[in-house]
């Protein structure tokens, strides 16, 4: 068999990857299975990556993906949305008081029950901000092998329970996903305004180093437009679902090169980690879900300790408020962010 050479290998390992994810994605979304594409994707390119095989997704092709579906999300925000931001602050204090109650209990339990070092149970802890967990515990000498896998599979787990969860309760109804924005002549002339100013704020949200801050920035340019009713035009459907497909083939290629006898080492770790963390969301959900009006599937997204972008691409698919689901994310991002990286320092000075 003749070798396959470097750049014929650099085109034919994303392919297969994309190929895999769309398979996967389509055959869900055509099952019925709530946000079917994303979760679809997700699962077929994690199976293809345990069982070895080389997936790989572009750096590039995974930041136009969230550029795009970024940019779909502020194409559902209202200037009604809009006011009603101002009206979330008792549930974002709630939120802060939950992201600090999981990384307590989901420390404490890796630590006592599976004997992880502080340190390294703290990054295992933590709820989302997987960029910084990962940086921080490359920095500090912490267990990234473990760390990877325990954040990977919860991001893993959530994006694949959430729909089924929500669709069993009655929550979301389990249809193929529909990715068209609000109704509206669609222009060239708009859609070159609305590409221009999603693809400039999410350039520079990414640049100042904010996480997710490719979907946030276009959420924001295009929630603006949208938002001011200055636009009403939104992308056609079909590149909508190719890029959720994309940004489903990129969560699941973070098991590239991991072995099954590797990730069932720490199956205990990660599920009873994921359990602790979405007990505590769950209670948190109950009390929100029964002092305000808020409809339920955007409060369970909102406090879902998953990635904000993945998050985003499920409120996305399932039809939920973006600016809510959002505003939550990115408090939550902050919270998260200065709490570890507070407790990391303290925990490591101790140890010197």
């Amino acid at each position: 068999m003749w070798p396959v050479l470097p750049p014929l290998r650099a085109a034919v390992e994303p392919a297969e990857t994309l190929l895999i994810a769309a398979a996967g994605g389509i055959a869900l979304a055509l099952l019925g299975f709530p946000a079917g594409l994303v979760s679809g994707s997700v699962l077929a390119v994690t199976a293809a990556a345990l069982l070895g095989r080389p997936v790989k997704v572009p750096l590039a092709l995974a930041r136009v993906g969230y550029v795009i579906v970024g940019l779909l999300l502020g194409a559902v925000v209202t200037p009604q949305t809009v006011k009603g931001f101002i009206t979330w602050p008792a549930s974002i204090l709630l939120l802060v008081v939950a992201a600090i109650a999981m990384i307590v209990a989901t420390t404490s339990y890796l630590r006592v029950v599976h004997r992880w070092e502080p340190l390294s149970a703290l990054m295992g802890a933590s709820p989302g901000s997987m960029v910084q967990v990962i940086a921080l515990s490359t920095e500090l000498g912490a267990d990234l092998r473990a760390i990877a896998i325990v954040q990977t599979m919860r991001v893993l787990l959530l994006t694949i329970g959430i729909p089924t969860g929500l669709a069993l309760f009655g929550l979301v109804a389990p249809a193929l996903p529909s990715l068209r924005g609000p109704a509206g002549p669609s222009s060239l002339p708009e859609m070159a305004v609305i590409v221009a100013v999603s693809a400039a704020s999410a350039l520079t949200l990414m640049r100042v180093r904010f996480p997710g801050g490719l979907i946030f920035g276009a959420m924001a340019g295009s929630g603006f437009l949208h938002g001011t009713g200055l636009v009403s035009a939104v992308l056609p459907w079909w590149i909508g679902g190719g890029a959720v497909i994309v940004l489903g083939a990129v969560v699941g290629s973070r098991f590239a090169g991991t072995s099954p006898r590797l990730v069932i080492g720490y199956l205990g770790a990660a599920f009873g980690s994921f359990a602790v963390s979405l007990t505590i969301a769950g209670l948190f959900v109950v009390l929100v879900a029964y002092l305000f009006p808020f409809p339920v599937a955007n409060v369970v997204v909102a406090f879902s300790p998953g990635a904000q972008d993945t998050m985003m691409v499920l409120a996305l698919a399932l039809h939920l408020d973006p600016v809510f689901v959002g505003a939550h994310h990115v408090a939550r991002f902050l919270v998260v962010t200065i709490t570890v990286a507070i407790a990391a320092r303290r925990l490591t000075n101790k140890e010197k």
